[in-house]
């Protein structure tokens, strides 16, 4: 038995926002777009196209190489924006991928929940010898609670939409899943929110229908001097949990996060640029971009068989998550 990721697939929505066109948007000049936030372009979805339909199409890829008779279990893992409030969407996905055999649920932890995903998924597997198959599904429409108009929400201008999947399995040929490392400090709880529509203001104003941070400054006080160091400790402690060496890390899959930022991730852990990949063509999708950094990556030919690799991402709350891959690259 080797508990793996066996596949995975993305969605990638047809309407492209370039750098130049955003930096009309917002007043920021386009250098600043590219340079600093890390965006070159992004994907945006139809309106008629909703978080649980690029959940599916990225799904339905999967099923098309994988009977879905054999699929046990089917977790969502993308925004909590989706098409409804108080509302399943793995349900909705389970149904209409025609999954007869699976029971559905979600997991919404925003940012950082594709590596816990894959944790919760590979702890299923390795618990319940009747759960042969589990489909990870995740869309994002994110762009949607954008407001271009508001300062203090720049640094979620990347924003984009998108859906991605991963079949994890008990007898995988293509990766092995090894250990994870998880670290939660709850003092950025209220930093970055949706003011409206929970039960706090459950009739919001416009304005509160989109992402807010309600202390810019004072959330980046807080969070620059110990941002990069959880990043650096829970991919060296998945590392350590998995039994490998920082030294053998050979490709990391973090979130799109500014580039700066990004630069300092990979200084941090040994890599060079070339081997991570950076989705400045395709924006931030809240959880999913390890995953489709994963899908790229094996697309791209960055992985190789014995190759150690790291998904990492971080969700405001604020949630830092590392889980450790090894690549075997098996058909």
């Amino acid at each position: 038995m080797m508990i793996g990721i066996e596949r995975t697939s993305i969605c990638v929505p047809e309407q492209v926002v370039t750098a130049g066109e955003l930096a009309e948007k917002t007043g920021i000049p386009e250098r600043v777009i590219i340079e600093k936030f890390g965006l070159r372009e992004k994907r945006i979805a139809s309106e008629d196209v909703h978080a649980s339909d690029l959940a599916m199409a990225a799904g339905k890829e999967i099923l098309s190489g994988v009977d879905p008779d054999t699929i046990d279990v089917v977790i969502y893992f993308g925004s909590p924006f989706k098409d409804y409030q108080v509302w399943t969407a793995s349900s909705k996905i389970q149904y209409e991928l025609g999954i007869p055999n699976a029971y559905a649920f979600e997991m919404m932890n925003v940012s950082s929940c594709f590596p816990l995903a894959v944790k919760v998924a590979k702890d299923m597997l390795k618990s319940d010898e009747e759960i042969r198959n589990i489909l990870l599904v995740g869309g994002c429409k994110e762009s949607m609670i954008v407001d271009y108009d508001n300062p203090r929400s720049r640094f979620m201008f990347p924003f984009a939409d998108g859906g991605a999947a991963a079949l994890l399995s008990r007898d995988a040929s293509q990766s092995e899943v090894l250990s994870s490392s998880i670290l939660t400090d709850g003092s950025f709880t209220k930093d970055v929110l949706v003011p409206g529509g929970g039960s706090v203001h459950p009739h919001p104003e416009k304005h509160e229908r989109y992402i807010d941070v309600p202390d810019p400054k004072g959330m980046k006080e807080r969070l620059d001097p110990v941002s990069l160091g959880n990043f650096e400790k829970v991919i060296k402690q998945s590392l350590v949990k998995s039994g490998v060496g920082l030294e053998e890390l050979n490709v990391l899959l973090p979130l799109h996060t500014k580039r700066s930022m990004f630069e300092q991730i990979i200084e941090s852990v040994g890599l060079e640029e070339s081997q991570a990949v950076y989705l400045e063509q395709y924006g931030h999708m809240s959880a999913l971009d390890p995953c489709y950094g994963l899908h790229l990556a094996e697309k791209e030919g960055k992985l190789h068989p014995g190759d150690i690799v790291v998904l990492v991402s971080a969700g405001t709350g604020y949630t830092w998550a590392a889980t450790t891959l090894r690549w075997h690259g098996g058909n």
